[in-house]
This record gives C-alpha cells, structure tokens and sequence, in this order.
C-alpha cells in the first residue's frame, strides 16, 4: 500500500518556518522579545498572510520562480505588517537593524524552503509517497503528458498505462476505455487522466461519477489543437459555477502593487543615474549626424487596446514610412548613430519615461506598430491576448530571440505563444530573469538587433 504523507508537508513547513521567525528575533531582540502581544502579533501575523497568499499550497508542479516569488511577496507583505506593530505602540525602533532581523529570516526560509522542496523531490524520485496514474485516451495531449511525467520522476507519477479505444497499440496500452473502469476496482489507481477529444460526453460523465464513487483524483485534458497555453480559472455566483477562460496573476491586487512599485522605482533610477546625462549626449551624438527631433514618437498599442505615444531615442532619418514599414536588414533608413543604438537597445530607454507615467511597465510582451496590431490581429489566433497587460520595455518573447523584424508569419505566432505563456505565468521572480537575460543579451548582442 503507497503511504501517504502529504499532510505532513504543509504542518513541517508551517512549524520550522515559525521556529526560525521565533529564534531570529529571540537572538536579535534579546530581552525585549519576550512581549506577549508582540508574539502573538508575529506569529499570528505570520499565519494570516501565509493563509491569503497560499503559501504553504504546496503542488508538485511547483517551479523555482514560483517558489521564490511567493517567498518575497509573503516578506513584504509581512514586512510592513511587522513595523505597524511598532508604529500602533508607539515604540521608537532602530529601522535598519530591524529590516537586517527581517533579512536575515527571509534568507533562512528561502533556504529551507529550497531544501525541503529539494528532499521531496528526491524522495520521490526514488519512488517515495507517488501516486499511481492511467490515462484514457492516445492523443497528442496523452503522449505530451506522458513524455513530461516520464521525464520528470521527482514529480512522484506512476504511469500505469493508458486505455484507449483506439487501435495504436504498444507495451502500455492496457485495453479499451470501459476496461479501464474494472482495472481500477481491481488496482490502487490514484489519478485519472481523461483527454476530452477522445471520449464522448457520455463517457466523461461516467468517469466524474466513477472518480466521485470510487475516491479518485480525476484531470481532465483538454483538446490542445491550435490551442496556447490557458489556465481556466472557476468562479461562483451564488452555487452556480462559472467558467473563465484564463486567470491573470498580474490582475491580483496585491500582484499589481507589486509590479508597480517595482516599475516606478526601476524608471525613477534610470531616468535620474541613465537618462539625466545619456540624453543630452543623445542629442549631441544623433543631431550630429543628421536633421530632426531627439526623440522618436510613434502610437502603439497598450493595456486593453489603449493607444500611447512610446518614445525612442531616434535612429532614423526623417521618412515618410516610419508609422508602416519596421525596420529590416541593411534598412538604408537607419542612420550609422542609430545602427549602435539598435544594436544596444539604447533607443529603447526612453520609454521608462512611458514606465513612469503608467503606460508601459518595465517587462511585458512588446508594443507593435499599429498597422501590425491591424494586419497580425487578423493573420495570428490570439494576438489580441497580449493587450490583457501593459506592454514592456523588455519580454519574455525577446530574450528568447523572438525580437525586431517579423520575417514570417510564425515569427508572430511563436512571440505570441510566449507572450500568454508570460500573462498566465506572470511572477516577480520571472520579470527580474527577463531584466536578467536583457542585460546580457545586450552585452552578448544579438542577430535581430537591427
């Protein structure tokens, strides 16, 4: 019989975590720790924005970026809550050495928590607390799935085999889909994944009967032709379930507080330490070479479809088709200044002046052109999904090459797949490696930088 000790996971997490809180501040504080109202404030402070944040919800899909970004929103959040305590008893602290106290927690979590998520994986790896898996159906979605669990055996999946009623048979093929329900009477069968497009409706009710029956977890896959990746998200009016299509992490309140301040802050050090002498350099350096205004501005598309003027230093000559042609190879539009400013992305600074004012953010998928909004928002399913969010100085679509001159329609397509994959994914941890693998493809230079 697979023992299950999953539910000792989160109470483990939730004890140590307190422990280090508890002994930091017992170190730290010395005999002013011992206030009751101050550790109950902590503690229990600690508990209620874990409990609204989710972030003891462990899954075994849990990526690093996930992990780390809920860490640091669960410290700032607790951060603020910390130094109110103080504030409301009117304590004068020293500030600084309290946020090292705070610091100090935060790198002792984050590593437990790296270390205990690590230990799991490995002691699944090596066949610990698994779960024993069939998948009804043979399809692309099944063989994909089936290919990702194989892969990945810290995931702690047992892929007993599939049931299908269709005639590709090989070595885990167990029978037809209504003998998959007899095979699990007669074997320990945690999890039932089902691909949509192969049963009929009639058959899916009986497996959500059968799972509800039986104690079985069951996951549905959805038919992934032509599809990106979504993440449906369930909402109740009243008892009535309601279905939405994606959920958007950045819609999140205290997700959007987050990626706002961080921009705001981000925009205000370049534009004082970058922007305050590059741009009077600029002006020099790009009026030298040839007539016309410093700064380039040009309307793109923004959050919800809303147009805003984004600026750029310029790197072109004066042109009449700068609104509807971009760029290309060896474009004898581009001046011999504007050739290494688009090599650098020097041009593109000017936009954390849009950043600042709210229009753009420092990461997010990349404004077009408005005569490409027209014509990709006809030709590229789901184009549009990109204007659920601001757009981006930089983006996920551009540090993986997708960046400049669309050469072909797939181009579009694969920059748009990564762009949703960022809207559904979005966490702090994965801006800050978008800036990351800027910086250094800015260094490194790059093919399309043209």
């Amino acid at each position: 019989m697979n023992k299950r000790y999953s539910i000792y996971i989160k109470p483990i997490s939730i004890i140590v975590n307190l422990i280090i809180i508890n002994l930091t501040l017992y170190f730290g504080l010395g005999a002013s720790y011992f206030n009751l109202l101050f550790l109950l404030y902590i503690n229990l402070s600690w508990l209620i924005v874990s409990y609204h944040l989710e972030f003891y919800n462990f899954n075994r899909f849990h990526k690093n970026a996930d992990i780390f970004s809920q860490l640091l929103l669960q410290i700032i959040i607790f951060t603020f809550i910390y130094f109110a305590f103080f504030t409301l008893t009117g304590q004068t602290i020293d500030v600084l050495y309290h946020l090292k106290l705070l610091a100090v927690i935060f790198i002792l979590i984050g590593l437990f928590r790296s270390f205990y998520l690590f230990a799991l994986q490995k002691y699944r790896a090596k066949g610990g607390n698994f779960r024993n898996i069939i998948i009804i159906g043979n399809n692309k979605s099944t063989k994909k799935i089936t290919r990702y669990i194989n892969e990945h055996p810290e995931l702690g999946y047992n892929i007993l085999g599939f049931f299908s009623d269709k005639n590709e048979k090989n070595e885990t093929f167990l029978g037809s889909v209504e003998d998959s329900f007899s095979f699990m009477k007669n074997n320990i069968v945690d999890q039932i994944y089902c691909s949509i497009e192969d049963l009929s409706r009639e058959q899916i009710d009986s497996f959500v009967q059968f799972a509800d029956n039986n104690l079985k977890v069951l996951k549905l896959l959805p038919d992934a032709r032509d599809a990106y990746t979504t993440k449906t998200e369930i909402e109740y009016f009243d008892y009535i379930p309601v279905l939405s299509l994606r959920k958007i992490p950045i819609d999140d309140n205290i997700n959007q507080f987050l990626k706002r301040t961080f921009d705001v802050v981000f925009a205000l050090f370049m534009i004082i330490f970058v922007l305050s002498w590059l741009t009077s350099l600029m002006y020099i350096l790009i009026k030298i070479e040839s007539k016309g205004p410093l700064f380039f501005k040009q309307k793109r598309d923004g959050l919800n479809g809303e147009r805003f003027i984004c600026y750029k230093y310029r790197s072109m000559y004066i042109n009449d088709e700068s609104e509807k042609i971009q760029a290309v190879r060896g474009d004898n539009r581009v001046t011999k200044m504007g050739k290494f400013l688009r090599k650098t992305s020097i041009d593109e600074l000017p936009q954390f002046f849009n950043v600042l004012v709210g229009d753009m953010s420092v990461v997010g998928p990349r404004p077009h052109m408005l005569s490409q909004t027209e014509k990709y928002s006809k030709l590229v399913d789901k184009f549009m999904v990109r204007h659920f969010v601001k757009p981006g100085i930089t983006g996920l679509a551009q540090v993986r090459g997708y960046r400049g001159e669309v050469e072909k329609n797939e181009d579009m397509e694969n920059r748009v797949k990564l762009d949703i994959f960022y809207i559904e994914n979005w966490s702090f941890f994965l801006d800050l490696k978008i800036i990351w693998f800027t910086i250094i493809n800015i260094f490194k230079g790059e093919d399309k930088a043209y």
